[in-house]
């Protein structure tokens, strides 16, 4: 093997960070100039969250390195916890794989131990999907923090663009290519409906409801208040078929998984839970959805790609850019209730454009990887603040 051939190391922690990183990492290991590496953390080798490392090595991608968090809470000072013992794990990995560049997606605290390691050990960072605001959730300030320890900036809109120079970057480093997670939509083949079907062992006649809910990690009410408020929403759709996927692993996780959990165990004819469907049939439930119901990213990004209507709950992805398909609304079930109802109306629908994506167009992985390929690393750590003037 050669070594003039420049490492790009993947750190992933979630399926959700995977699946907008699986067409980048491809594009990577497809390319002979270049070394893919893979570290997998966090909810990936936990049986609690489906054990995502398995689809990871399906996918046909080694892994390098497995930096176990011990994600055995969902307590503050569990997760600080587990924080740190990534911080050890991955400063391990990083030394033994010795990458030219770190690749990190998104705004969880796997990544913010992962860009706190590449600073301290002199490794450069590219980030993926920075710029946003989600400020229900302390994913806010994470986001924003990897950002300036970061060195390449990948952004899905002008507008996140904007805002990562706001926050002093250079900007012949930050990219506007849209959201990689979209690549999927025009070269990720997708299970039908029948063989969606199959899977959940739903009939899946409509309406059919796609239901994610993370917790609002920043709200001070009891996780279980608005879990509760979601499933009275859906008790009062008695023929729809809901599918419910995992809930992420963020203090508060437990509480909103139980109530869901109760709600599937009471409507087994119409109501399943999965910690994870994987990437491919998670969008194929979403393109068969006749509605997005819950407070996850996918609702803003994927969905509104797929023409669905989306009824975002709450505070966590306030700040988003949402397309006109999206119906913010407040966490109790009266107001998600009048939400569904106006997603389901044949009016609402009639009345969306054709193409409503606010992030990008599905091509966004051969960009980001030819940059990670061919920007000059050479004098990249010492960075300079660049102003911004309004």
């Amino acid at each position: 093997m050669s070594t003039t051939r420049r490492r790009i190391c993947f750190v992933t922690g979630t399926r959700a960070d995977y699946g907008h990183l699986y067409w980048v990492m491809r594009e990577v290991q497809q390319d002979p100039d270049l070394q893919l590496q893979v570290i997998v953390t966090g909810a990936h080798l936990c049986n609690a969250w489906g054990r995502t490392v398995d689809v990871i090595e399906r996918d046909g991608f080694p892994i390098d390195a497995r930096v176990d968090m011990q994600l055995s809470g969902d307590s503050g000072v569990a997760t600080s916890k587990s924080t740190g013992l990534a911080v050890i794990g991955l400063a391990d990995a990083y030394e033994r794989l010795a990458p030219d560049l770190i690749v990190l997606l998104g705004d969880r605290y796997e990544e913010l131990a992962a860009a706190q390691v590449a600073l301290l050990m002199k490794i450069p960072v590219a980030h993926i999907h920075g710029g946003e605001t989600s400020e229900g959730a302390m994913d806010e300030s994470i986001r924003h923090a990897v950002t300036k320890l970061s060195h390449l900036h990948f952004v899905a809109a002008r507008a996140y663009r904007d805002r990562v120079l706001q926050l002093g970057e250079n900007p012949a480093a930050v990219f506007d290519f849209g959201a990689p997670g979209l690549d999927h939509l025009t070269r990720t083949p997708l299970p039908d409906r029948a063989a969606l079907a199959a899977h959940t062992g739903l009939p899946l006649d409509a309406p059919v409801f796609a239901v994610t809910y993370h917790p609002v990690t920043l709200n001070a009410q009891d996780p279980t208040v608005a879990a509760n408020a979601l499933v009275g929403t859906l008790e009062r759709f008695p023929t729809a078929n809901i599918v419910f996927t995992g809930v992420n692993a963020d203090p508060g996780n437990s509480a909103i998984a139980r109530v869901i959990r109760e709600f599937t165990a009471a409507n087994p004819a119409r109501a399943r839970f999965f910690d994870s469907l994987g990437q491919q049939r998670y969008l194929s439930l979403l393109q068969n959805a006749d509605v997005v119901i819950g407070n996850s990213s996918s609702g803003l990004i994927e969905a509104p790609a797929l023409r669905v209507p989306t009824v975002n709950i709450g505070e966590r992805q306030r700040g988003r850019l949402k397309a006109v398909s999206v119906i913010d609304c407040a966490d109790d079930t009266e107001s998600i209730v009048l939400a569904v109802e106006r997603a389901l109306s044949p009016q609402f629908r009639a009345q969306l454009p054709a193409d409503m994506s606010l992030y990008g167009k599905g091509h966004a992985a051969p960009q980001i990887k030819q940059v990670l390929k061919t920007y000059d690393l050479s004098n990249i750590l010492m960075k300079k603040f660049f102003d911004f003037h309004l």
